[in-house]
């Protein structure tokens, strides 16, 4: 993907002196007292704002929080605690200014966090007006909001296409480099992971990456789905009956290019979805109707974690089983440390793969772990996010 970078923009001393407005992920969780309870958007943000300081830029800096109503101020709405929250960590004032649409007072050195973007009316939207005043308080647009890249607001897309320059910000550009290695120009054979609990909700994932992969691991609810559409009997397990022609499609579309989706040889049953359920390990011919399929067994995980060890490129979205309850974990850290042990590029990303790779310690061994969920998921399905979009056709014009 061609784009400009900001790190590049710095290097080259084109930021000196000059007004940076950086479209920052400051979404952070809030306790009912209005305090941040886990503060990794914040520290994620810091070396792009530092990057622009120690460039000698004067810097803005601003993001959503919440789903406010726009043009309805309510505290609970408020940066203030993120600005607090910045100011303590980079050990300096950060002061945070509200009505900021028709101006900014700031000189060079100087950082000013720029009240909540949503309570502007039209920035859903994308109101062409608003993305040109936007564009008007600066000289340089930096997006760094990977979560938000899916979306085309007015302080998303709508200031890049109006700003003199629009650049990408180092966590937006590792996000923009890691999908171009892994999915645009990978290194073969690529393995797809894609777990969850129904295939309605990962259906377009599924048929985009069957096009594309050379083995589609299904893993969770997914798999159950996947193991009736191959005639196997599966119990009373969650599965989605009415999507077997979608699920027959996508193998059929995968043997089709000589690609597979392998189903499970063995699974792990209980009769009861319950931490303290007794877990049996199965043939997977020999699942009995009041059995529940709530992992991957032995003899299937030493088969994908040889899959996994043999690839050049891994892509991991879902645990494969319910890796929370411990009986029914130990597919999903099966396919978690052949991940970490393969010399393949890997690239995880989604809600429960991270906690799956916080559980098992092994955010060192993952290549690239994607921090937006929704942008994730749509890169996934063979989507071009807004952000992308609108940041490659700044670079080529």
């Amino acid at each position: 993907m061609n784009f400009i970078r900001f790190s590049d923009l710095c290097a080259s001393g084109q930021v000196a002196g000059k007004r940076v407005f950086i479209r920052a992920d400051l979404n952070v969780p809030l306790d009912a007292s209005g305090n941040i309870t886990e503060d990794t958007r914040v520290r994620a943000s810091i070396p792009c704002i530092q990057m622009a300081l120690d460039a000698g830029a004067a810097v803005m800096v601003t993001s959503h929080l919440g789903r406010p109503v726009e043009g309805e101020f309510k505290p609970a709405d408020s940066l203030a605690p993120v600005a607090k929250r910045l100011g303590e960590l980079m050990q300096r004032d950060v002061p945070l200014a509200s009505n900021w649409v028709d101006g900014v007072s700031i000189k060079p050195g100087e950082v000013v966090l720029l009240e909540n973007c949503r309570l502007n009316k039209g920035e859903k939207k994308n109101d062409d007006a608003l993305a040109r005043k936007l564009a008007a308080l600066c000289d340089i647009f930096v997006h760094d909001a990977f979560g938000t890249a899916h979306r085309a607001e007015a302080s998303t897309y709508g200031i890049a296409q109006y700003a003199k320059v629009a650049s990408a910000g180092p966590l937006l550009a590792a996000e923009m480099d890691a999908i171009s290695k892994a999915l645009t120009d990978p290194r073969r054979p690529l393995v797809a992971i894609v777990a969850g609990s129904k295939v309605s909700t990962k259906l377009t994932i599924l048929k985009s990456l069957a096009n594309n992969v050379d083995q589609l691991i299904v893993g969770g609810g997914i798999a159950n789905t996947f193991m009736l559409a191959a005639g196997l009997k599966i119990g009373k397990s969650l599965a989605e009956a009415d999507l077997l022609p979608e699920a027959k499609a996508v193998i059929e579309a995968m043997k089709a290019r000589g690609a597979a989706v392998p189903i499970p040889v063995d699974v792990v049953t209980a009769k009861t979805f319950a931490a303290d359920a007794q877990a049996t390990v199965k043939a997977a011919t020999d699942v009995a109707d009041d059995d529940l399929i709530l992992d991957i067994g032995p003899q299937t995980t030493a088969q994908l974690a040889a899959q996994l060890m043999a690839a050049g490129t891994i892509v991991w979205n879902g645990p494969v089983g319910v890796f929370e309850f411990e009986a029914f974990s130990h597919g999903t850290e099966g396919i978690a440390r052949a991940i970490a042990k393969s010399s393949a590029f890997s690239i995880a990303g989604g809600g429960d793969t991270l906690a799956a790779i916080a559980k098992y310690g092994i955010e060192k061994q993952v290549d690239y772990i994607s921090t937006g969920g929704g942008a994730f998921l749509e890169v996934l399905e063979g989507k071009t996010l807004p952000a992308f979009e609108i940041l490659q056709k700044r670079a080529a014009g």
